[in-house]
This record gives structure tokens, sequence and C-alpha cells, in this order.
């Protein structure tokens, strides 16, 4: 237990327990004791999960993780005929109490199935031919993705991907080459576009073409957290959250209401406790020997980097909307136990590294 990273773990503590103050605050206009409640369950469902691979050791993961990838390839599949629509997206199997997104455990097992891939590899990945396998086992689930549709999950994988490939020591020139290549489609991708993915990318170029449609969140958005000034306005008192002015502020914009009711204090502490995570992310990173663990943790700590990131840049209008929760705090069980499991692993790592 000495190696077990103790400011990563009561970052984690913290930024829950903000999540659920937020949360409640977010949600204090229609039914704030039943989302708490649920929030609650999910967290617990979570830290079983955590303290599960905490105890198990990361390298028997590793050994089922074609089998976790084909698992989550299959409920991909499925949720495209059998899945909830919402906003004519099929993202969610409705299991009763609880809606099971897939691509919440594709992020998951594609690390896993990746890194242990490439870590058998390992001496070939400064070839090219080697990319080509590594684009095999990745482009299954991000179409899947990509189709439910789920533009902002689908596109995460790639960096990830880049991520994972360069710290197992690809050539520099060959990740700047599919990235290139990447952005040379960007523009035959936009016509498979659906419209109201299409018409966020338009906003976020300029939100007043559309003002009471297409603009109004990002628009309320930026109001919320530009009001909150240095101090913010107190806790449950908001005028944007509590005049429900601002939507989706319990899920994908709840960081508008971090920044109304807290400012630039609150906002700045919490991106701090997430910075914190990272940092000690990149730390079990840097220690450890192994490189299957080290890729591993690779992709997780990008992972969880990049969305912070996205969802906060979206908030704030300096990036497109497209869907990304904010980890940890944002209403949702997928997305929550996800983000409880894959920390649980990089813990795991971390346990087994050499101390620094």
């Amino acid at each position: 237990m000495n190696r077990f990273d103790k400011a990563l773990f009561f970052s984690v503590i913290a930024i829950l327990l903000i999540g659920l103050a937020t949360l409640y605050s977010a949600s204090s206009r229609y039914d704030s004791q039943n989302v708490i409640l649920r929030q609650l369950s999910w967290i617990f469902l979570g830290g079983v999960l955590f303290c599960i691979v905490l105890r198990v050791n990361y390298q028997r993961l590793g050994s089922i993780s074609y089998l976790l990838y084909g698992i989550s390839i299959f409920f991909l599949i499925l949720v495209l005929f059998f899945g909830k629509a919402r906003g004519g997206a099929h993202r969610w199997i409705s299991l009763g109490v609880f809606n099971f997104q897939p691509s919440e455990l594709a992020k998951i097992t594609l690390v896993l199935a990746l890194s242990s891939y490439i870590g058998k590899r390992k001496n070939e990945v400064t070839q090219v031919r080697f990319l080509f396998g590594v684009l095999c086992l990745v482009l299954p689930a991000f179409f899947l993705i990509l189709i439910e549709p789920d533009l902002g999950t689908a596109l995460l994988l790639i960096p990830i991907t880049l991520a994972v490939l360069f710290a197992a020591g690809a050539k520099l020139r060959h990740l700047i080459g599919i990235t290139s290549l990447g952005l040379c489609g960007l523009p035959f991708f936009w016509h498979f576009l659906k419209d109201y993915q299409k018409q966020r990318l338009i906003v976020f170029i300029n939100p007043n073409i559309d003002p009471l449609g297409s603009g109004y969140t990002i628009i309320q958005s930026k109001i919320a957290v530009g009001s909150g000034g240095l101090l913010g306005k107190g806790w449950l008192s908001g005028t944007q959250n509590q005049l429900n002015f601002l939507p989706e502020r319990h899920t994908d914009f709840i960081f508008s209401v971090v920044g109304e009711e807290w400012g630039f204090l609150g906002a700045f502490i919490l991106i701090l406790l997430y910075a914190t995570i990272a940092y000690r992310g990149t730390k079990i990173i840097e220690a450890t020997p192994d490189i299957n663990g080290k890729l591993i943790a690779t992709g997780f700590v990008t992972l969880f980097a990049l969305q912070v990131l996205i969802n906060i840049g979206m908030t704030i209008g300096f990036l497109p909307i497209v869907g990304l929760t904010l980890p940890l705090i944002s209403y949702g069980g997928s997305s929550l136990i996800t983000t409880l499991t894959y920390i649980g692993i990089l813990l795991n790592i971390g346990m087994r590294r050499p101390l620094f």
C-alpha cells in the first residue's frame, strides 16, 4: 500500500464530492433527490468495480483483453439494432433502472486490447506495416461508435491510439503522417454527418447564426461561466442554472454550473484537481517498467485528460459541442462507472511500479 497514490485517489474523491454538490444544484428545479440517489448508486457500483480492479493484477486483464474487446464490439453492434433512441442516436441499451452505453465500455477494452497487441510486438512498432494492424484493431470500434452516431467518442479513440503508439516507440513521422491523412479526409466525412452535427460545427464558428436554436446552449453556457466572476454567485444561486436557461446543465454542460456558482476560483480548483490526476498518472507512466502497464496507463491518462479538456473547451466555446461528459461529475452511470474502473486500473499499475 506504500505505492498507492494517495494524491490521485483523494483528488478523485474531492471531484466526486464537488460533482454531487453541483449536480444537486443543477437538478434542484425538477428532481434533485432522485438524481442524487441515482448518482450515489452509480458511485457505489463504480466503487465496487474500482476495488475489484485494484486488487486483481492488471496483467490478468491484459490476458483477456481481446475477449473483453470482442464483448464490447458485440454490444456496439447490438445497440444499433436494439438500442434506446434519443435525439436520433442509438447509444444506450436499457437495463431497466440503468441505461448502459456500450461506447463507454469500448474505451476501456480498446486501451487494454491495443496495449496487449502493441506490447507483444514492440519490436515491430517502428514499421509502417505494423500500423495497419493497429488500424484494423481500432477501426471496428471507431466506425460502430461513429454510426450510432457518437462523433465525440469516436474521434476520442484516435488521439488515444496515437498516444499509445508514441509511448511504445513509434516513429513520430509515421504518427504525423497518419494524422495528416485523417485531416485530409475531414471534408469527405462532412457528407456523412447528421444535420444536427453539421449545425453544431457551424454554430461553433458563429453561435449567433442561430441564437434560439443550435447556438442557444453554447450562448447560455458562456453567459453562465462569464457571470460567475471571481467568486461566483453562490451554491444554488446561479440564475442561468436555477431559472432553467441552461440546457443539459446536469450532463454535458455541468461545468457551466461550476463556473456560475463558484466562479473562477471554484473552476480553477476543480481544474487543479483534474490536473493532479493527470500529473500523477504521467508519473505512473514514467516509473512503470512493464511495457504493457506503461501503454495501458498512457491510454487511460490520455482518455481522462482529453475528455476533461474537450468538455471544458466546448462549455466555454473554445471547441465545438461533441457530447462528451465531464469525468466524475456529469450525471450518468456508464461514464461514471467507466471512469472509476479505469482509474482503479491506473492505480493498480502504480502499486506495482518502483517507488518514485
